[in-house]
Formats: structure tokens, C-alpha cells, sequence
């Protein structure tokens, strides 16, 4: 598979990588308002870890899963697609995940985020995927659920069932700027976020950016809508597409009416990086996060996973992400 991403070693070059700034859905970000995310090798000691992880509000772990296995886990998935679809570029491997963007004017603009395949084979290869035993495997992974029990201090921990496996066709549509919480707001315990990058993804290929300092601004956000939702049934309360949502469950329908409208919380600054096969991202749930526009110019698809964690025990799990993926579970 052809690299996309620097060494672990390396930063890259913003001015560089994004001339034109970060692109998000909604609009694009100055480059005077871009950093980069800080690396931490899987090598770090734990308390550091934990400092960094309540100092930043994620953490940014290099190599933690081996590298082959990951990008066997793109080349599973991506087969599917190769055998009944033209989503891939002739002449390219499933491993590498290159877009066929000749034959996908639609899904050119469409797939990626809450966007899904009008194709209604493609439609069922991405539920079915979810279900799949390799990807099943796969995020339970013994390297990342013992990482993660070491780091939140858990004896044991529970992988909620529903995951968020997606691709991001270059120039799609991107997941847009939120918190993980408005999700799961179906009960109080406290969960932990990994987003899983499944293959490189170059700083400009649509990989999970972060508001900078931005915990406190979503607790804010999300005790404000708490506050406005005293009225609703508890039903109403829970749903992140309540009346005082936006659509898809957005906080915010571009970064520059972001930070128009939390002046308070300035400056606001997005961190970005380039993703290599084996790192893995883990967010706080009230984390502000969204992925930039996949612009990379080999025409690489960007392929992750959600995954969300809480401890065995737990009185708080929100029942209802127990229950796999499916496009109308309401989620």
C-alpha cells in the first residue's frame, strides 16, 4: 500500500500539506487557526499518559496496534466493494482503497460522515460490514483493550456492540463538528472514545481534527441544552436530533459560526496530523471533533472506526448503543 503518512518521527509541514487551509464541511479553516495534535509513543509511562489525556481531552497514541494487521483489516473490507462494486479505481488493490471518482459522480459527493451510499449494494456491503468477524476481531484487539483498561484504571471494560465503521471518499461529505455525549446522552457513566484510523491518512485525507481546549466549551454547549430541554419527555431528552439540535446532531454548521458564537471560548485552534496505519486517537466524551475534508491528491479513501468504551460495571451505559449499526436505529 502506498504511504500517505510521514514517519512517526516527523511532523508534517502544515504550510505545506494545507495551502489552503484546513477544509471542513461548512468551510475552511485559516492556517493561523491549524496545530497539530500532540504524538504520544505507546512507550510513554502511564501516569504521563493519563496527565496528557486530562490536560488535552484526547490522547494521540503512535503504533499501538501493529500495522499489518490493521491494513489487512482496510484490504478485508475493501474487498467486498472490489468483488460487486466500481468504488475502487481500476487497476488498484483493495489494500490500498483508492476511489474510482469517474465512475461515482453521486457518491463522489455524498458518502463519508452521515452521508450513505445511494447504491443499495454498496447500502448493505456497509452494514453488513459492521457484523463482519474480521472487523469484529479486530476491535478487540488484546492492544487496545488492555491499553485502555491500563490507562482508565478499569479491571474490565464493555465495547458497546454499535461501532462506526466508515469510509470518506475523497471530497465527500465529512462528519460534522460535535461531541460524543449528544449521542449518548441514554445514560450518565463515562465512556471513553477510540477512533481508529484503518490505513494512513495524510494530513489533507479527511482524518479526525480537534478543537483545541474544547472539553470545557462542550460541557457548556451540552449543560445549556440540558437546561432548554427541562420540558421535553425523557425520550426527546436523550435525542441528539432533539428540537434545540441541528441536523445530523452538528453543534455548530461550520467552524467559523463556532467560534462566532463562543467568543468566550477563543482562540479556537484545530489540531490536525498525519494518521499512520496502527495509531489510534482516544477522546474525551465532551471532546470537540470533526473530520476535515478528505482532499488527498492519490485519491486515497480515508477508512476508521468509532468505537466507544465504558467500564464493566457501570450503572450508567446507554442501553441503546448495545444494539449494532443499522441506518435507521434513530442514533
Amino acid at each position: 500500500m502506498a504511504s500517505v503518512a510521514n514517519p512517526a518521527s516527523m511532523q508534517p509541514n502544515l504550510s505545506i500539506c494545507l495551502p489552503n487551509g484546513l477544509g471542513q464541511n461548512g468551510g475552511r479553516v485559516d492556517l493561523t487557526h491549524v496545530g497539530l495534535l500532540r504524538p504520544s509513543p505507546s512507550t510513554l509511562p502511564l501516569e504521563e499518559m493519563r496527565h496528557r489525556f486530562q490536560e488535552d481531552g484526547y490522547l494521540f497514541v503512535k503504533g499501538l496496534l501493529p500495522r499489518e494487521e490493521v491494513l489487512d483489516v482496510r484490504e478485508n473490507y475493501f474487498k467486498a466493494y472490489a468483488d460487486t462494486t466500481s468504488l475502487l479505481a481500476p487497476g488498484t488493490s483493495p489494500r490500498e482503497g483508492i476511489f474510482n471518482a469517474s465512475s461515482h459522480p453521486d457518491l463522489h459527493k455524498g458518502i463519508g460522515g452521515q452521508g450513505l451510499p445511494s447504491d443499495p449494494v454498496e447500502h448493505k456491503i456497509l452494514v453488513d460490514s459492521h457484523s463482519d468477524p474480521t472487523y469484529r476481531a479486530f476491535i478487540e484487539h488484546p492492544a487496545l483493550t488492555q491499553f485502555i483498561r491500563n490507562l482508565m484504571g478499569w479491571k474490565q471494560h464493555i465495547l458497546l456492540n454499535r461501532t462506526m465503521l466508515r469510509h470518506n471518499v475523497p471530497f465527500g461529505q465529512g462528519t460534522d463538528i460535535h461531541y460524543d455525549k449528544l449521542f449518548l446522552r441514554g445514560g450518565a457513566g463515562f465512556f471513553l472514545t477510540a477512533w481508529v484510523p484503518i490505513g494512513d491518512i495524510a494530513v489533507n485525507g479527511g482524518g479526525l481534527c480537534y478543537l483545541s481546549n474544547s472539553v470545557p466549551l462542550g460541557e457548556a454547549i451540552e449543560n445549556d441544552f440540558t437546561a432548554r430541554a427541562a420540558g421535553m419527555t425523557p425520550e426527546e431528552r436523550i435525542s441528539p436530533y432533539n428540537m434545540n439540535m441541528m441536523a445530523g446532531g452538528m453543534i455548530s454548521p461550520s467552524p467559523q459560526d463556532l467560534s462566532e458564537t463562543y467568543p468566550e471560548y477563543r482562540p479556537h485552534t484545530w489540531l490536525v496530523t498525519n494518521y499512520e496505519a496502527g495509531d489510534v486517537v482516544f477522546h474525551h466524551p465532551y471532546s470537540i471533533h470533526a473530520s476535515g475534508r478528505n482532499e488527498d491528491a492519490e485519491g486515497i479513501i480515508r477508512l476508521s472506526t468509532d468505537l466507544r468504551f465504558y467500564e464493566k460495571g457501570d450503572k450508567g451505559i446507554d442501553q441503546r448503543w448495545f444494539n449494532m449499526w443499522t441506518p435507521d436505529d434513530g442514533l
